[in-house]
This record gives C-alpha cells, structure tokens and sequence, in this order.
C-alpha cells in the first residue's frame, strides 16, 4: 500500500460495488482495501493502517453496524462512511450515533462518492490540526523551564538520547517533573509524529494492570464486555510512558520484560502474539537496585530498562529556577481561573527562592495558583503562604567566609576538603543512592566509587575511613 496515498477500506459482499468504488476511487488517487465481510475488514484493521473506511450496512455474519462500533474501538478517530442499500433511515440514524461521518445509497453515484470522502477525510485533518494547537497549548503548560546547571545537564542529555532507540530510565523524587522529560524525549524523537501514551502504574490496581497495558479479549474476565486494545497497541509507532514502574506487580513486570525482549503483547484472554513497534520509557522515584535486592523488582526488567538513566532534579537543587518557574504558574493560574494577570512584587520571588520546597515543583505550583486566587489586585510577600517561610528556608549559598572552618591549609588540600564536603552532601541528599548522585554530581559511577574510597566516606560513618561502599549501595 503506498504510504503517500490516503488508504480507503471498502467493506461490502457484493463484489460489483466494491470494484465500482476501487475504481471511483483509484482514479481520484487513492489507494484501495477490500473485504468481503466484517470479519475480514477486523484483519485487515488490526494490521494495517487506514485512513477511511467504507461499510454497507448490511453484512453476512457481522453486520455494518457492529464493524462500525469494532473499528472505532480498534481506531477511535477512524472516520467512517456507511452504505445503506435500503435507505433504511433507523440504520442509518444508528450508525450516526455510533460514529459514522457520511452515508450514501446504492446504487453508487461517483460525485456523491467522492464528495462524501473527501468531506470524511477533510474532517479528520481539521481535527488533527485542532488536536496539534492543543498540543502547543500543553506544550506552553508543561515546557521544561530553567536555566540552573542542572537544568542544562538534563536538557543536553536529552537531546543526546532522544534520537536514538535507547530505552530511558527517569528517576526522580515525586514531583520533579519526571513526565515533562519523557515527553521531551518523545518530542525530539524519531517518533514524534506517533502517539505518547502514559501509564501511571501506581494508580491502576494490580488486577486491571495487564489488562490496562496488553488488553483483553471479550470475556476473558468479569466485566470484559468487548475486545479492548492495550496502551502497549495504542502506543504503536509511538512512545509508551511508564511511569512509578516500581509500583507494577511481578506478574506485570514479566510481560512487560517479554515485550521488550520480543516486540510482542498478547491480549488478556489471548493466545494470538501481536506484533508492537514501541519505545518505552520509564520513570520511578523508587531505588529500584534496591526493589531489586528485595525481591520486589526483577532484575532482568531492571537492566532492560536501566540502558540511559536521566535523574529530574529536586527544586532545592536549582532554586535559581524558581523565579522563572513561579512567573510562569502565576500566567497559568490566571488563565485557569479566569482571572487578568497579576503584578508580583519582587519580595514574593525572593520568599519563594528561599523555600526547600519538599513538594518540588508541583509544590510550587500549588503555592503560584492559591497566591493567585487569595491575593487581591497584586500579590506581595504577605499573601506567600505561612508554610513557606524562614524555618524552611534553604540554607544560605557557601561564601568566602565559609572557608575558615577549613583552616590554614595549601590551596591543593583545600581543593580536596571542599570535593569531599560536597560529595558527601549530594550522597546525602539522595539517600547515598549512587546512580542519582552520580547524575547530580556530573560523573561516572565507577568515578564516584573512586572518589568515595579516595576520602575515606561510608554511609554509616559519613566522614570515617572506610572501605569502598558496595556497588549495590545505590
């Protein structure tokens, strides 16, 4: 099938009307697909793309009208144009309602034809352009701000991995914004014209999890009323977002390893491979080495997915962002509740920048859209929340006067004390999980591990000499 050529599927029993519409339709430069029957049209759905259908109503086995229900299940924004032989207007009401654009009677009239294609598919563009600006408008929503070093590490980092067919793994504490850089990745990908499915497997109960990602046949289960297609298929051609992948059951997590290995799902209920073309992307604010250790989390899957690890910084560690970040949830705030933005008095910003933010950036969002609401024609620093204040203020930037603690020392053994105070600091502050302070610190692992024997750290200990830290650390 030429993939240039908007591709019409023509289901109809009778084989003069499907050559009439192949050759109404060849003509005008488009490409064909036929079938017979219903049953035939669901093989061809469920393993080629298509741009049109075209259904009689009147069907043997399966009728018009389940196809059409099946198909918009298969491909929820397939447009589809029925044929009513009989110009039965209950039918065709019916098929309306189940989602049909068109219709037309028999026997075929070419301009009718042609007028209700071209209506069908001039349709479908428009939504897809409606679709793209609401994309632009996320886009302005959830665009990756921040100009700290952090920030700059993780954007090049993307765009490096992004290209590629590497698997990533996000890790982050909870909102960090781990989602906006898998979607990042996608939208810099190779797949960017294809589907970006999230997951959040934290929030889907352990015995809907499989049906959820691989699908289900009808009556496979309790309630599997009809055949429904996971989001590894809906993700096909695409990105598939994992995201809190530490949370999903082992059961889960072995089909999940069996796709990657293998390209193929298998439905609920299913004994029937399907070939998917998906790239998955990960994220957690686990240990999962640790989840590893435990049991928890199957070591296979782990290094399956573990290929480019991207660590999304804590706020505390960019507080620099803050300023920028909170300007733009105060435009967002405005906007959501209809509001005319406000003037912010520089305090606020200052207030804001001294805060830890344990919540990170979903905190700081929060905070922008309650000032917004609260506050009268300005906000100003007594409408920043009580919450946000001195006793959780971030601790001052390290200066000149800092030093003294260090003594009368040679230039060369200060360098060394200021390395291993601040090591020890980032494997503080990501619990001596090794990967993440690695990330943070800007080095390789087996360099951290040097580093960390060179000055003597140990978790237990924190400055005692000791023996290098057991690679399973973090």
């Amino acid at each position: 099938m030429d993939a240039t050529k908007p591709t019409v599927l023509v289901v109809d029993d009778e084989r003069n009307i499907r050559r009439t519409l192949r050759m109404v339709l060849e003509a005008e430069g488009y490409a064909v697909s036929e079938a017979e029957s219903a049953e035939d049209a669901l093989k061809i759905l469920e393993g080629e793309p298509v741009d049109l259908g075209i259904f009689d109503i009147r069907l043997p086995g399966m009728d018009g009208l389940t196809l059409l229900s099946r198909a918009r299940e298969l491909w929820r924004d397939l447009p589809v144009v029925v044929i009513s032989g009989h110009a039965d207007t209950s039918d065709v009401v019916d098929a309306v309602k189940r989602g049909a654009t068109d219709f037309f009677s028999k026997p075929v009239d070419r301009d009718r034809v042609l007028v209700s294609v071209k209506n069908a598919l001039a349709r479908r563009s428009l939504e897809e352009k409606v679709q793209v600006l609401a994309a632009r408008e996320r886009k302005f929503q959830d665009e990756m701000l921040g100009e700290s070093p952090a920030m700059r590490r993780l954007r090049e980092d993307i765009a490096k991995v992004a290209p590629t067919s590497g698997r990533v793994l996000v890790l982050g504490e909870s909102g960090t914004g781990k989602e906006l850089v898998a979607a990042e990745i996608h939208r810099q990908s190779k797949r960017a014209q294809g589907p970006f499915v999230k997951v959040n497997c934290a929030a889907i109960p352990s015995e809907l999890i499989e049906s959820e990602l691989f699908g289900h046949e009808k009556g496979s289960f309790s309630g599997a009323a009809a055949r429904r297609r996971g989001q590894f298929e809906v993700a096909h051609g695409g990105t598939l977002f994992l995201d809190e992948i530490g949370d999903m059951s082992l059961s889960a997590q072995a089909k999940v390893l069996r796709a990657l290995q293998t390209g193929e799902i298998v439905r609920v209920g299913s004994e029937r491979a399907l070939n998917v073309d998906v790239r998955v992307i990960a994220a957690t604010n686990k240990d999962l080495e640790a989840e590893v250790r435990e049991g928890t989390f199957r070591e296979d899957l782990f290094f399956r997915l573990n290929v480019v690890p991207l660590v999304s910084p804590p706020l505390r560690e960019r507080l620099e962002d803050v300023p920028l970040l909170a300007e733009r949830f105060f435009q967002l705030a405005a906007r959501e509740n209809g509001t005319r933005p406000k003037a912010i008095d520089p305090e606020v910003y200052d207030r804001l920048r001294a805060y830890r933010w344990p919540g990170n950036v979903r905190e700081l969002r929060n905070v922008c859209e309650r000032m917004v609401i609260m506050s009268g024609d300005r906000i100003t620093a007594a409408d920043v929340p009580e919450s946000v204040g001195p006793r959780q203020a971030a601790a001052p930037a390290a200066g000149a006067s800092d030093l003294s603690r260090y003594g009368e020392v040679p230039l060369r053994e200060l360098r060394d004390l200021v390395e291993r105070d601040y090591i020890l600091k980032k494997l503080e502050e990501h619990d001596w999980n090794i990967t993440q302070a690695a990330q943070a610190l800007g080095v390789e692992r087996t360099n951290l591990h040097k580093k960390i024997k060179q000055h003597g750290l140990s978790r237990a200990g924190r400055g005692a000499p000791a023996a290098e830290p057991d690679g399973d650390e973090g």
